[in-house]
């Protein structure tokens, strides 16, 4: 998910670290990658350790196969999650995302290397809320987000963390292949297309992983849990489609909130009907209503941006997640940014337009 600037330790500190909040922001960034880095230990060792519980090792010992079974479906396991570190609490960071109350367009941050990215990882609750809170000030819609798990795209040795440890086998498998496929295939400034296609990866390497390890029941599960994303990214297109034509009749005040009141009941009614309908494997929950928040719509697309047409590559290639991927490493040879979608588009046969969200590069800042 994230490129920890593990360079940030050799910042200065003094007035700097004082005046700046990028500075503080890439400092506590630095270091904590450190702390994780020097808390890991040899998951094999684990997995056979007695005085580790028997559930425990038996977590531990899935990822450990299905990071061999990534290496065997070519991707770039590296080292990636040959260790163990435990975080000490139960939230690792926690992600910001922002957007314009009257627009799907992602407020984007700049990092070196990776390019633009529709979000921002903390791991100090205070700085994120800090954050968060200036952006509110401003008008935005916000939305601040756990993450249990993130990749430093190959960069370091990335353990896995014990925030990501999760009895559910068929999401522990996925968030092995998710992660690794982010080492085997990274578009820059391309977050929706990378987050997608590491979803199509994660997904149904984990269907094919557990199909050959003789477990039909969980390979089903996950193969509706992949379904189950095909539906929800179109139902958040449908939605954004119709927020879209309304914030383009450019409302304000009262007009804008009645209007994303509208909206929310629409979503509302839909999720409950014919998008619930579909489901296989998920549930819609008995709460209310969920007040349109478009900070929150741009994350929920980013993981799931086109997935019929990934879905689709990964038919047109067998049902084979090695040639889909090797197929799509070939296909994205040069690409960046909204070119990926346009590219991939074209190749399953859909000329509709390949940008997956909004870029307002006029709110755009560096890291």
């Amino acid at each position: 998910m994230f490129l920890l600037a593990i360079a940030a330790l050799m910042l200065g500190f003094g007035s700097a670290y004082i005046a700046s909040d990028d500075i503080r922001y890439l400092t506590r960034a630095g270091l904590e990658e450190t702390r994780i880095l020097q808390a890991r230990r040899p998951l094999q060792r684990m997995a056979a350790d007695s005085t580790i519980a028997p559930a425990v090792r038996a977590q531990l010992g899935l990822v450990l196969a299905s990071r061999d079974y990534a290496a065997r479906l070519g991707l770039e396991a590296r080292r990636t999650y040959t260790t163990y570190a435990d975080v000490g609490r139960d939230t690792l960071l926690l992600v910001l995302s922002a957007a314009p109350r009257d627009c799907i367009c992602p407020y984007t941050w700049k990092y070196p290397i990776v390019g633009r990215m529709p979000y921002k990882g903390f791991f100090d609750v205070g700085m994120a809320k800090k954050a968060a809170a200036s952006l509110d000030a401003r008008g935005y819609d916000t939305s601040l987000r756990p993450s249990a798990a993130f990749s430093t795209l190959g960069w370091f040795n990335d353990p896995l963390l014990s925030t990501a440890l999760t009895p559910d086998s068929v999401e522990l498998a996925s968030l092995v292949f998710h992660e690794i496929a982010h080492n085997t295939l990274y578009v820059k400034s391309a977050t929706p297309f990378n987050e997608s296609f590491a979803q199509l990866v994660g997904y149904r390497a984990a269907e094919q992983f557990f199909r050959e390890r003789g477990d039909s029941a969980l390979a089903r599960q996950a193969a509706a849990r992949w379904h189950d994303e095909i539906v929800l990214g179109a139902y958040y297109r449908t939605l954004i489609a119709r927020l879209d034509s309304f914030y383009a009749t450019r409302p304000t005040g009262a007009v804008l909130d009645s209007g994303r009141a509208e909206a929310a009941r629409w979503a509302d009614a839909e999720l409950r009907g014919s998008v619930g309908g579909q489901f296989e494997s998920y549930t819609v929950g008995a709460g209310g209503e969920r007040p349109i928040n478009n900070a929150r719509l741009v994350g929920a697309l980013l993981y799931r941006s086109h997935l019929e047409w990934f879905d689709r590559w990964y038919h047109d290639h067998g049902g084979d997640v090695r040639a889909s991927v090797a197929g799509l490493r070939e296909l994205m040879r040069g690409a960046d940014g909204d070119t990926a979608f346009a590219r991939l588009g074209r190749a399953v046969g859909d000329s509709s337009d390949g940008a997956a969200l909004h870029p307002n590069t006029t709110v755009t800042r560096p890291m």
